[in-house]
Formats: structure tokens, sequence, C-alpha cells
């Protein structure tokens, strides 16, 4: 009973030593197991900052500019009577033709660069519902969120421009990505959807001599 009570003891003492007292105030610093970058090194708003002359982090607007938004809110910050040659471009920023329908093809040069891009891009903001193949088996479908599976035939018959559209302005529970992607990377995503589905759906009869030898196919 004795030792009993020593280790009983023992234990609260280590338990407070190592803890302290839940509640009280104390002047060291807390410690951290996982500090997660709390105190990285960063510029704060307004503070000072030996490196510029001034000595400010806020830096100044450069003299005879106007700030006019961003590469993703064309649309928002010109008006319609601007006449830009890439804003007034609706293929590649629409997917649309003049007269409101779908183009069918890509606007720009198919390239392996261009599909490895389409690829990387599709890894970050389409792959967790849609699935690394593109079937909507992405990472969200055991939680209830269903996205569309491309190698659907509804999918693989509808315009480049289609795909295009939904990735800008999204479509069901999914939303639009114009905001962060931009219209290049949203075709180069197009292209490699269209590559996922042609992964699917290939014929045998689309391949030369040589490469049905190679792979083994009559």
């Amino acid at each position: 009973m004795r030792i009993f009570l020593a280790i009983y003891v023992f234990a609260i003492v280590a338990t407070v030593s190592i803890l302290g007292f839940r509640g009280s105030h104390s002047t060291k610093p807390p410690l951290e197991v996982f500090p997660d970058m709390d105190r990285q090194a960063r510029y704060k708003p307004q503070a000072e900052n030996e490196f510029f002359a001034d000595g400010r982090n806020d830096r100044p607007v450069p003299a005879k500019t106007v700030a006019r938004g961003d590469y993703f809110n064309q649309a928002e910050v010109f008006s319609a009577e601007f006449d830009d040659q890439t804003l007034g471009d609706t293929v590649l920023n629409q997917g649309k033709n003049a007269d409101g329908q779908f183009v069918k093809t890509l606007p720009l040069e198919v390239s392996h660069a261009l599909m490895a891009e389409g690829k990387a891009k599709f890894d970050i903001f389409c792959a967790v519902c849609h699935g690394a193949a593109g079937d909507g088996n992405g990472v969200t479908k055991p939680y209830g969120v269903l996205a569309a599976n491309y190698h659907d035939e509804r999918l693989r018959g509808v315009e480049d421009g289609y795909l295009f559209d939904v990735i800008t302005n999204g479509k069901g529970l999914m939303l639009p990505f114009n905001d962060r992607i931009s219209p290049e990377e949203r075709w180069a995503i197009v292209l490699y959807v269209r590559a996922l589905q042609r992964s699917q759906n290939a014929d045998a009869k689309d391949l030369s001599e040589a490469q049905r030898t190679e792979l083994g196919i009559k």
C-alpha cells in the first residue's frame, strides 16, 4: 500500500511539474512540438523595414499607374467597348464563337508541353473529385460528392468549348475556376481530359501496324 501511495504521489508531482497547473499564467513561451510555421519570417502591413529608404514595408503605387484588377477578372474590369485582341477573343476566353456556339476544337496548338501543363492543373484542381482517371471516383465520392465521369458517352461527344465553359463557370456542385485558372490553363485541362477519354475508349484501328505489333494487338 505504501508503495502504491508513493507511486501515486510521484505521478501527481511529475505531471504538475511537467504540465503546470492548468489555467495558470506564465511569462515563459509555450512548448511547441509542431509550430506549423506560426512564426515564419514575413513582412507585416504598416511595419518598419530597413531595406527601403523610406523605412516602410508598404510600397507606394508606381507613378502614373491605375489599378485595373488582375488577369482573371478582365470582363469585370474592362467595358464591352474596350477594343483589345486578347480580351475580345471569345473563343479563347469563353470557348464560344461569335454566334455564341461552343467551339468544337481547341484554339491552341496541341503540344506535349500543353498536355503536361493540363495534367499538372488537372491533378491540382480536378482529380480530387473526378479521380485521377477522370472516371468520377475521386476522394470526395465516399462523402456523397458525386462528380461527372468523363468517360460517359455524353461527355465524350460534347464540344471542347463546352468542357472549357464548365471549368470556367462551374456546373451543379462544381464551383467556377475562372478566378484561379487562366484561359490557357483551362484549355490545357480540356486537352488532358480528351487524352483521358481516348485512353479508355481507343480503337486499335487508329494505330499503325507497327504500333499494334509492339502492343501485341492483331
